[in-house]
């Protein structure tokens, strides 16, 4: 491994300041905002969010509202925020996977050698953005969804049970899997190996880990990363079998945690 601490220009310059954490956030930020990437990566999270909420909400008002309805309505008005996944996971997979793509690292290492650093700033941006860009676009599913619900006397108070734990666990489980994804981007730095592996593990793995025999198939289905986080951020969950929403997504935040541990270990001995 290269020590790029001792390679840092200026560490024994007169008058150079070494780079303090709040430089490498504002570096980070700066990256992170410079790529059109991600300006549309956050308009698609709003569009798949928001608008899916609110377009299934509309085709479903008039059924739910019937005698035939089996399902609850509050367990529509998040529903776009499922696919509103995918724009997490590409944010976060792409956070470390182009600076590895284009060599980008070795200046960002450079002018900020301490690596955990580098790597805290680039996770204080993405869950930052996540969890704003999260909540706000739940909140707007929310209302735009509820109008057409309470147009056939089904509206979803915020103050039900399990509602406003949806909203803010909408942003929280976005950031949580950006994070997720940060890991598995810096522990492979290929940007569609990445991919391919969270989205596999969150859409298909984590459905057909339910067609597993017996209870030991329904107990590693619900410790699955999608699975455990994604009760949070529905009011209702479609899934009955699935942990309850806190404590699921204490699950998946300890296994994001683990996941980030190893990211950083490996990125700390591995050569950029």
């Amino acid at each position: 491994m290269i020590d790029t601490v001792s390679l840092d220009p200026n560490r024994h310059v007169p008058g150079v300041r070494r780079p303090g954490f709040g430089d490498t956030v504002h570096a980070e930020w700066v990256k992170f905002w410079s790529v059109r990437s991600t300006f549309w990566s956050i308009a698609m999270l709003f569009v798949l969010g928001a608008g899916l909420t609110v377009l299934v909400c509309a085709t479903s008002a008039e059924w739910l509202a019937s005698s035939d309805a089996d399902e609850s309505p509050a367990a529509f008005v998040t529903w776009g925020m499922m696919f509103a996944q995918i724009t997490a996971v590409a944010l976060g997979t792409l956070i470390v996977t182009t600076e590895y793509g284009t060599g980008m690292i070795r200046a960002t290492l450079a002018a900020s050698p301490r690596r955990g650093s580098v790597l805290a700033a680039k996770a204080v941006v993405l869950t930052g953005t996540l969890l704003v860009a999260g909540t706000v676009t739940a909140f707007a599913g929310y209302l735009g969804g509820n109008w057409f619900l309470d147009r056939e006397g089904i509206g979803i108070a915020l103050s039900e049970d399990g509602v406003l734990r949806a909203m803010v666990g909408s942003g929280l489980y976005l950031a949580g899997l950006g994070l997720f994804a940060m890991a598995v981007g810096l522990l492979i730095r290929h940007t569609a190996a990445a991919l391919s592996i969270v989205l596999a593990l969150v859409f298909v793995v984590g459905n057909m880990a339910f067609l597993l025999p017996g209870s030991w198939g329904e107990y590693i289905a619900k410790l699955l990363p999608g699975n455990a986080g994604g009760g949070i951020a529905t009011p209702v969950s479609f899934n009955p079998q699935l942990l309850g929403p806190w404590t699921g997504f204490a699950v998946f935040a300890a296994e994001t945690a683990a996941l980030l541990i190893a990211a950083y270990v490996v990125f700390r001995r591995r050569d950029a």
